[in-house]
């Protein structure tokens, strides 16, 4: 839960912040000077990439929460999760055979978007977190009936 919260109170501050720098925008253009007014149309467009990054973000962790909801009410998350150091670490060789255990299990079933959730844990426990994200991408892809994107290996 603590996690939620510290994402919550991160989108709000960035969206306050999108609200300064719109505003600063509103103030340049009503300058009159030229240059002045180009940076405050820049001032328009960076809140609106920002805006549309942290939806992207949103959604994304919202359907990878939900889809793992799913896999925990059918008993199907991860029971294997590789040894962890005494420190609190993931031990890399425990990671490593954990991945290839489900590497050959989404290659044997890749339609399955089970499979491709327990690989995108996999890959992250193996701290390999852009191909987690496609891999989650995917299995949320799956789920949900959409086209699938095959850049993931």
């Amino acid at each position: 839960m603590g996690g939620k919260i510290t994402y919550a109170f991160l989108a709000t501050a960035l969206v306050v912040v999108f609200a300064v720098v719109a505003l600063e925008g509103v103030l340049l253009l009503r300058s009159g000077e030229p240059a002045a007014m180009g940076m405050g149309a820049v001032a328009f467009v960076l809140p609106c990439v920002g805006a549309w990054f942290l939806w992207h973000n949103t959604r994304f962790a919202r359907d990878a929460g939900r889809l793992a909801r799913e896999l925990e009410a059918e008993g199907g998350l991860p029971q294997d999760e590789p040894e962890r150091t005494p420190g609190g670490r993931v031990d890399r060789a425990s990671a490593d055979e954990v991945f290839a255990r489900r590497k050959a299990e989404a290659e044997a079933a890749p339609d399955d978007w089970r499979c491709w959730f327990r690989l995108a844990v996999a890959y992250h426990d193996a701290r390999d977190t852009p191909r987690a994200r496609r891999a989650m991408q995917r299995a949320i892809a799956l789920h949900d009936g959409r086209p699938v994107r095959n850049d993931v290996r």
